[in-house]
């Protein structure tokens, strides 16, 4: 496995030192699965001012759909032959149809009846109960042999810098036919490397950063914590590599869980780092590829910045 990485650098006149010349290096990295570049700078400390988080927040909850008081007076429910309840209901979790869906089958499930969570203060159970949720609604499907039950996909914007459009914590929840871009690229790109060399990516990929340790972040269970080569995030993005499984209805409740522990420690790694807001999402195979997607079940988490 090769991590290229180009140095350049940037030559400047330096107006904070009387113009005198100044050097700036930099990089080009090439992703080692799709080969997709990437930029890195290293002349900036990763730290940034938090907004005044009560301003961004306030009076939002009066119109919020999700809040306990509107979210089954409010929210669309499925058509008696996909759900016969019309939503899907686990403890104060609720899954419903997305009204401005991605695919077919879009649904958006609630982590909660609480309006505004910080990063910090949300449990690792809660977020596995969101996961869960959201594979009782995948099963479901599978279990009823629906057409569009083949890729189990599932993504959380966290506060509007991120593209979230309603403050309070919700997943974006979409079985689809169809692989995204980037998933298919990505799982089209294992199937090249086993051809090429017989092993899965994942696999390799999780023993040589573990080898090298210069981004391996630690194991919870079967699930590796790796900081990603070639990010695309300006605070670098974090990838979760679970073992052994191929597709998201593979997943257990421990492995949910472990996922779940995994995301709030990263979490208060980006508040010590002033991100209050970051983008995650499940990138899986199905049931029905290869051996070669076999391991590559993984989240990963990016910081976006929007002015």
């Amino acid at each position: 496995m090769k991590f290229e990485a180009i140095a350049r650098e940037t030559v400047l006149l330096d107006p904070n030192n009387d113009m005198a010349r100044k050097d700036i290096p930099n990089e080009i990295r090439k992703d080692p699965l799709t080969g997709k570049t990437s930029r890195i700078c290293h002349f900036r400390e990763l730290k940034w001012k938090k907004p005044d988080i009560e301003k961004l927040i306030a009076g939002t909850e009066n119109w919020c759909p999700f809040c306990p008081d509107k979210v089954l007076k409010v929210t669309p429910c499925f058509p008696p032959e996909i759900v016969p309840e019309g939503r899907m209901i686990l403890d104060d979790k609720i899954l419903f149809p997305n009204i401005a869906p991605y695919d077919r089958l879009g649904a958006v499930a609630t982590l909660g009846s609480r309006h505004y969570i910080p990063m910090i203060d949300i449990d690792p159970q809660q977020i596995a109960a969101g996961f869960q949720l959201a594979l009782n609604y995948f099963r479901h499907l599978h279990a009823i042999n629906h057409p569009e039950s083949i890729y189990h996909l599932v993504s959380w914007n966290y506060m509007p810098a991120s593209g979230s459009s309603i403050i309070h914590p919700h997943l974006q929840v979409f079985p689809s036919s169809f692989a995204p871009n980037r998933l298919r690229e990505e799982l089209e790109a294992a199937e090249t490397y086993m051809d090429r060399t017989g092993k899965n990516y994942w696999d390799d990929l999780v023993q040589v950063e573990k080898e090298n340790r210069d981004r391996f972040l630690g194991e919870i269970g079967r699930t590796a914590w790796l900081s990603v080569f070639a990010p695309l995030g300006a605070a670098g993005d974090v990838a979760a590599v679970v073992d052994g499984v191929r597709s998201t209805l593979d997943l257990t409740a421990k492995d949910l869980k472990d996922l779940a522990t995994g995301l709030t420690k990263l979490m208060a790694a980006y508040d010590r780092m002033g991100i209050y807001n970051f983008n995650m999402s499940f990138f899986a195979g199905s049931q029905k590829d290869d051996p070669w997607a076999a391991c590559s079940v993984k989240a990963s988490v990016w910081h976006s910045r929007k002015k």
